[in-house]
């Protein structure tokens, strides 16, 4: 057997196999052999007509297509063992470019190369995330407004109030093929605000014209559309909003007291809901801002990386996105099938579209793994056992035990490790990114019983391992599905 490898582009290698003469004659009579025992030979018993006659019987160009199937079979494990070529996965005959001498020619995806640049030199400026007391206290505020009590008054609008209105709104200025109309007279709830708030509709400022005005009464408010509008088509246009006032409805919120605090939970005292709601908002405000963080590391990481992967890495990431389209859409009682058909695309398409995303999820997920093998990030049993116990007790808390016993197969709880040890693998690979860009010194992972190399991130869920440790946010493109 001889081999000749080219390695191409795509992180694929071409395998040309050439297939010796005597091999080829020995695989014609295994071939042989095989036919007479699955095709019935007039005048012998399965497996015992002799070569020639099955020959004759079966035509040579037919045993010679069986005798290449098989070579195929037996030659490409022995080639890739002969060439030293590490295979990302399956590969695939591509062509018989000769058959005297007999020559194949495979096409093996290889694993990917990664290249990383001085990604400890990598520094960025981390900003401690604070909770103000006004955030406190807008949380606080919310929480009350849930418990409002509202009733009808027979008086005119006042601060605070909830107002009943009839709105509509007509342009000043109309330009060809624009209606006058600017808001068809529709239902409006508003409440009158303190002061100019942003948020409020339809534009800063508007419940301030409701103030004095009683069951009944109408106005006309004119408003121009700011430079900075995000209705760029209005930027800079006057409006006439007119509205009637229907019905005035004053609102009392609890008081803040220690009652209250009990009521939302277990809190004893006003004090003691307080610090669980600037602890709530420290955690989120951190986690977002962390995840910016994170996605700023990662994009300089990509910058100075080289990555190469095969197209079926690629493929199998893309699966991974298509999946949970699938499960999304499944969420809303939808198939993909009718899904594709209200966007007027079929499955390639999809394909297509998902492809960027997937490529950069891929990306970052070939240059983490790449920086937890060069950190010497090690995840311990310990730590892999605890996680999963706790997943087994959330999950059993959700189902009998004869429907658990169905469910925690031994595939499934091999998954689970699986899952939870690339969860741990990169929320530390992540931490040490983080760590480097503040500056922190880094102190030798001393962890016990560090799980092997090997069994941290299974090929196939390799490319979709950024999933358990989201590094840029989801990533899809324009998310399609509402959730």
């Amino acid at each position: 057997m001889k081999i000749e490898t080219q390695t191409l582009e795509d992180n694929q290698v071409k395998m040309i196999v050439e297939i010796e003469p005597a091999e080829m004659e020995s695989a014609m009579h295994r071939a042989a052999r095989k036919i007479s025992q699955q095709t019935k030979i007039p005048g012998f018993r399965p497996g015992k007509a002799p070569y020639n006659v099955v020959l004759r019987f079966a035509g040579e160009e037919y045993v010679s297509d069986k005798a290449v199937e098989l070579l195929v079979d037996e030659t490409y494990p022995k080639a890739l063992d002969e060439a030293k070529v590490e295979p990302y996965g399956p590969g695939e005959l591509k062509d018989i470019p000769s058959r005297d001498p007999l020559k194949f020619e495979f096409i093996v995806p290889l694993e990917p190369e990664v290249t990383l640049g001085d990604y400890r030199a990598i520094r960025l400026d981390y900003e401690e995330q604070i909770v103000s007391d006004e955030e406190v206290e807008r949380t606080i505020n919310s929480l009350r407004e849930r418990q409002v009590v509202v009733e009808p008054v027979e008086r005119p609008a006042q601060v605070g109030d909830q107002v009943s209105i009839k709105l509509s709104a007509q342009r000043k200025q109309v330009n060809e093929g624009e209606s006058a109309v600017l808001l068809p007279e529709r239902p409006q709830l508003i409440t009158v605000a303190e002061g100019t708030t942003s948020e409020e509709w339809p534009f800063p400022g508007f419940s301030s014209h409701l103030l004095g005005l009683s069951v009944g009464d109408s106005k006309t408010v004119s408003y121009t559309f700011p430079e900075d509008s995000p209705f760029e088509a209005l930027r800079g246009k006057e409006a006439d909003y007119i509205f009637v006032i229907e019905a005035v409805k004053s609102r009392h919120l609890p008081e803040l007291n220690d009652e209250f605090a009990q009521s939302q939970g277990e809190y004893e005292t006003v004090d003691a809901l307080q610090k669980a709601v600037r602890d709530s908002l420290e955690a989120q405000k951190k986690g977002d801002y962390d995840s910016g963080y994170t996605e700023k590391i990662v994009d300089v990481l990509l910058q100075e990386a080289v990555i190469k992967f095969p197209p079926q890495m690629l493929d199998h990431e893309i699966d991974h996105l298509v999946d949970d389209l699938k499960n999304r859409l499944a969420r809303q009682k939808m198939e993909l099938e009718t899904y594709l058909k209200t966007r007027q695309m079929d499955d390639a398409a999809l394909r297509e579209e998902l492809k960027p995303s997937a490529e950069k999820r891929l990306r970052e997920t070939l240059a983490l793994l790449q920086v937890g093998k060069a950190e010497n990030i090690k995840i311990g049993r310990d730590e892999i056992e605890t996680e999963a116990n706790r997943t087994i007790t959330q999950l059993g808390s959700y189902m009998n035990p004869q429907d658990a016993r169905k469910i925690f197969t031994d595939e499934f709880m091999q998954h689970m490790f699986n899952d939870i040890t690339t969860d741990l693998l990169f929320k530390k690979t992540v931490a040490r990114l983080h760590a480097l860009a503040k500056g922190e010194t880094i102190e030798a992972d001393e962890s016990e019983a560090p799980v092997e190399a090997e069994t941290l991130v299974p090929t196939e869920e390799a490319a979709s391992a950024s999933d358990a440790e989201s590094t840029t946010g989801e990533t899809d493109p324009e998310q399609p599905v509402a959730e």
